[in-house]
């Protein structure tokens, strides 16, 4: 079950960095704009794109072994990079999470189109979940354990992100809630990179 917990760690970690995606959630879910569609089209193409890194790497493991060593460093370079941005921001204080105001309600089949859009126009999100979390995913001892892991932190992240909006949006556009989660995301990505830097 390590794996699973990394596999949720490290998912949940990277998806809520995902600032630009979760920002028009959130806007959206606030004005009540199609919540369902918004969280299904979110939670699919993560676990899409987490399949495909954890597994894509695990195939370029078998007929390129040297390309394992590289991917585990490059992996934990990123990793160290990460906690270090999360590490600033705890130590300087950001704005939090803040949603637009005003929001243009559209029919579900556009905001599906929009949701697909922002999720898979933005090169961060293959970086993140189809790079990082497939090099993390294939050193696994349980790639498939990680694998659950991953996707079960964007289903409650989005889920989340979708179904408490009002709430939410006044937990997460809190700058010293912000620094706690920061902080502790920096300490989360750092320990993992030290347990892959160690293996």
């Amino acid at each position: 079950m390590l794996s699973f917990f990394t596999g949720f760690t490290v998912g949940l970690s990277l998806i809520v960095a995902i600032g630009a995606q979760n920002i028009w959630v959130l806007s959206q879910s606030m004005a009540g704009a199609n919540r369902l569609v918004i969280a299904l089209v979110c939670i699919s193409c993560d676990a899409l794109l987490i399949i495909t890194g954890v597994y894509s790497v695990q195939w370029l493991q078998q007929i390129m072994p040297p390309l394992v060593p590289v991917l585990t460093w490059c992996g934990v370079l990123m990793l160290l990079w990460l906690a270090y941005g999360a590490a600033r921001r705890a130590w300087q204080g950001s704005q939090g999470l803040m949603a637009k105001q005003q929001v243009q309600v559209q029919p579900w089949p556009k905001t599906a189109i929009t949701a697909l859009a922002i999720t898979l126009l933005n090169p961060h999100v293959y970086l993140d979940t189809v790079v990082l979390i497939g090099g993390v995913g294939t050193l696994q001892p349980q790639p498939g354990w990680f694998t659950v892991g991953a996707c079960l932190a964007s289903f409650l992240w989005f889920s989340s992100l979708t179904a408490l909006a009002p709430k939410l949006k006044t937990v997460l556009s809190s700058p010293k809630r912000w620094r706690v989660f920061d902080a502790l995301v920096a300490l989360t990505l750092a320990g993992i990179a030290l347990k892959l830097a160690v293996v």
